[in-house]
């Protein structure tokens, strides 16, 4: 191919791309968008087995609770190590996952600005909470509602992408010519 090729010159029209996927390609994204998100939801699941659904929970996670002689569960402050694997783990698997998802989103036929919403605030989301975590953890505490807040913003962010996503590939006829491209 010749690097002066023609037409590279002419942008791709990708809005609206996903519901003229032949069914089978639009089969094999739903699985994946399915399992992705079974694998997106048990992790909250154990979030909420940790009981870290709370700025307090939260702050007990990854602080300890040493002092509350009454707790139920004894927990400990994390050490350094623990606290870098844990949000290195987590920035890493989580940019994958919304890099991922957001390129499907571009690809259904909605309005750029939704799209955009929907594939850059996550990436926002993760640096907050997880950048929030390790803040609160240094001795910051109130940073703890930044924690809750923002892993909210990136629990629904995810869902309506999924959504959306699923919906379009499911019902291609409902979004072939509905949007201008």
């Amino acid at each position: 191919m010749d690097i002066f090729d023609a037409s590279m010159m002419y942008p791709m029209k990708y809005n609206g791309l996903l519901p003229t996927l032949p069914k089978e390609l639009r089969l094999f994204i739903s699985v994946f968008v399915i399992v992705l998100s079974v694998g997106y939801f048990t992790g909250l699941l154990f979030i909420q087995e940790t009981e870290s659904t709370t700025p307090a929970g939260i702050e007990e996670n990854y602080l300890g609770n040493e002092e509350d002689e009454d707790a139920e569960v004894m927990k400990f402050k994390k050490g350094g190590r623990e606290m870098l694997t844990v949000i290195h783990t987590h920035v890493l698997s989580m940019s994958f996952i919304f890099f991922l998802l957001g390129g499907l989103v571009w690809l259904t036929k909605a309005p750029k600005k939704l799209k955009f919403f929907l594939t850059i605030e996550p990436f926002l989301s993760i640096i907050l909470t997880f950048g929030g975590i390790y803040v609160m953890w240094s001795g910051v505490n109130w940073f703890r509602y930044v924690v809750v807040f923002s892993g909210i913003l990136m629990t629904i962010t995810y869902t309506g992408s999924a959504v959306m996503v699923l919906w379009q590939c499911a019902l291609p006829k409902k979004f072939q010519n509905t949007l201008p491209a």
